[in-house]
């Protein structure tokens, strides 16, 4: 899958804010801070599309870019230990479940971890959550850089215990080394089934 072209669509907290339902999409979601923005910037090659910080939870809104104007990638807000007003938590919940109990566009999820954290309930409870739904996942480990490539298998095999997955399922990948992201396209167009023909 070559990216050529991403651009900014719209932000949303409901679905009438939503892009009109006529393309493929791929969502990602991960914990605060989790390297979720680098992720989708290093993917379609731009250094700013998605906006960095390096405080958690700046992410609130259901973004939604459109690349090579056949699919868009949605970034989801993150979870977990954001410092934001709890009333401003408490949406998120029920935002994110809309968005991808109703979104009949939707191919897929990529679920980011970061590789030096093993999992906790919430990322079980979701990718329970997600099973539920049939929405297929895909799993990355991000910020691999961090560690030797002795840790990195290391930590990959215990997250993947954690989550009760195979290893071989948790893409590793690194925003300042580029490693993995051929791995992640070749995940996100496999999950855009025959429609990647056009975003390649």
């Amino acid at each position: 899958m070559m990216i050529k072209s991403a651009e900014f669509v719209t932000s949303a907290v409901k679905p009438a804010h939503y892009p009109s339902p006529d393309l493929p999409e791929i969502a990602f979601a991960g914990r605060s801070n989790v390297g979720k923005s680098s992720l989708i910037n290093t993917l379609v090659n731009r250094k700013r599309l998605v906006k960095t910080s390096a405080t958690p939870g700046r992410t609130q809104l259901i973004n939604f870019f459109i690349v090579n104007k056949a699919v868009y990638f949605v970034d989801l807000p993150g979870y977990g230990y954001a410092r934001v007003p709890a009333a401003v938590k408490k949406h998120w919940g029920p935002m994110i479940e809309t968005y991808l109990t109703s979104r009949k566009t939707l191919k897929g999820v990529a679920l980011i971890l970061d590789i030096r954290r093993i999992p906790g309930p919430e990322e079980a409870n979701l990718l329970a959550w997600l099973g539920r739904y049939d929405i297929a996942i895909i799993l990355i480990l991000t910020k691999v850089d961090k560690l030797s490539k002795t840790n990195q298998l290391k930590q990959r095999q215990m997250i993947a215990d954690a989550l009760a997955k195979n290893k071989s399922e948790l893409i590793l990948f690194s925003a300042k080394t580029r490693k993995g992201k051929k791995e992640v396209l070749d995940a996100i167009e496999k999950q855009l089934g025959w429609e990647a023909r056009d975003v390649t």
